[in-house]
Formats: C-alpha cells, structure tokens, sequence
C-alpha cells in the first residue's frame, strides 16, 4: 500500500506563488511516476505535471511555464512551485502516483492508483 500527503497549499494574491510538496511512503517500486493534479468546483480533474524517477517531466499545455514539477528521490517527494498564480488556478491540488510508466499514463487521472487527500490552493484578485 502507498500512502500520499501533499502539503504547501494555502491563500495568496494573485501573482503570487506556493510550493506543493508530496511526500510517498509504504511500498515504493524502484520505479515510478508521480503527478499533480488539480479539480475545481464544478469542473473534472485536470492534469498538471508528472515526473518520473529518472527526474524526466510532463506538463499541462497550459500551465507550462508558470509551473514546475520536480522530485527528490530519496526522499520520494515530488514538488509543484506555482509562480504568478491566478484566480483560475484556485483548486484543490492532488498528488498521485503509479508503478506504470509516465509516458503511459500521462495527465490521465483514471490511470493513476495512489491518491492523496490534496492540499487547496486559494487565489484571489
């Protein structure tokens, strides 16, 4: 069983930024992927950004650029830095992770089997 638990989230003006950490324990193959994820009220899950143990990355089209994703693996921790936030970002924010490879799995929520309980981002104008 693997367990996630994001921290970081929190309330900030517009143009301002967080850093989400996930941290991983239980079993943790030696390989993995790691996403964020992103749901606003009313709205499906989106995708944010994966990242894989080799420290290889994915993004959101349209996120990319004002977030970043990385890791530490021996922590087994995935981060997510917010800069220039926007009242749209405003979500709770999911970590995820999947023994199955990045590449396969994508942004693709449906795929992804360990979930934390999120950490809610708040922007405001």
């Amino acid at each position: 069983q693997v367990q996630l638990v994001e921290s970081g989230g929190g309330s900030v003006q517009a143009g301002g930024s967080l850093r989400l950490s996930c941290a991983a324990s239980g079993y943790i193959p030696s390989s993995y992927c790691m996403g964020w994820f992103r749901q606003a009220p009313g709205k499906e899950r989106e995708g944010v950004a994966t990242i894989d143990d080799d420290g290889n990355t994915r993004y959101s089209d349209s996120l990319k650029g004002r977030f970043t994703i990385s890791g530490d693996n021996a922590k087994i921790t995935a981060y997510l830095q917010l800069n220039s936030l926007k009242p749209e970002d405003t979500a709770m924010y999911y970590c995820a992770t999947d023994y199955r490879d990045c590449g396969w799995l994508s942004l693709e929520a449906s795929r992804f089997k360990y979930w934390g309980q999120g950490t809610q981002v708040t922007v405001s104008s």
